[in-house]
């Protein structure tokens, strides 16, 4: 049974987040597929953020993994190339969820297809209130994001159709799974 609620701290930015400022294009030539490089690929994830803008960083120096599995963000977040590497980057270091406004296109239908996270789209605009730590739990089944320190329910948009090729771990397991492929 897949996970419907995800709990913890989490890390805002603002609008026009792009994939170069989620993995910057130097580290495109680490292959997901293979289980070191994922590992090492989740270790540069957001690593492109100012930090002029972004003080506290998504992963903090010599570590793996962030400390952060959710990411609240503006509009447009994921805009720039296509590069399915951004979703993944993400994935590797634990991220489970975004919470943005509003999504490039081709982000939206990366992370879909890689099932590496749920992109949900909030209904206003969190990225104003929340701080990077706050913590909040998101409840897929009833969408609906609480605060923990004020209790305030925020909602996003149903992940409708998306939901179980995510929750099957991306495009072609959920094939699998329904029998559209061969397993």
């Amino acid at each position: 049974m897949k996970k419907t609620s995800f709990t913890g701290p989490v890390y805002v930015v603002r609008d026009n987040i792009d994939t170069d400022q989620i993995i910057s294009a130097q580290y495109l030539n680490l292959v997901p597929t293979i289980p070191e490089e994922y590992e090492k690929l989740g270790s540069y994830a957001l690593a492109g953020l100012p930090e002029s803008l972004y003080p506290a960083r998504f992963i903090k120096q010599g570590a793996l993994d962030a400390e952060y599995p959710i990411v609240v963000a503006g509009r447009n977040f994921g805009c720039g190339s296509s590069r399915e590497h951004a979703p993944i980057a993400l994935g590797s270091a634990g991220c489970r969820i975004v919470l943005a406004e509003s999504f490039a296109r081709i982000f939206f239908r990366n992370s879909v297809a890689t099932g590496e996270l749920y992109p949900c789209e909030l209904t206003e605009r969190l990225c104003d209130t929340l701080k990077t730590g706050d913590v909040v739990t998101v409840d897929l089944d009833t969408h609906a994001v609480t605060v923990k320190n004020t209790g305030k329910v925020h909602k996003f948009k149903p992940l409708g159709d998306v939901r179980p090729v995510v929750d099957a771990g991306g495009l072609f397991n959920y094939a699998r799974q329904t029998g559209m492929i061969a397993k």
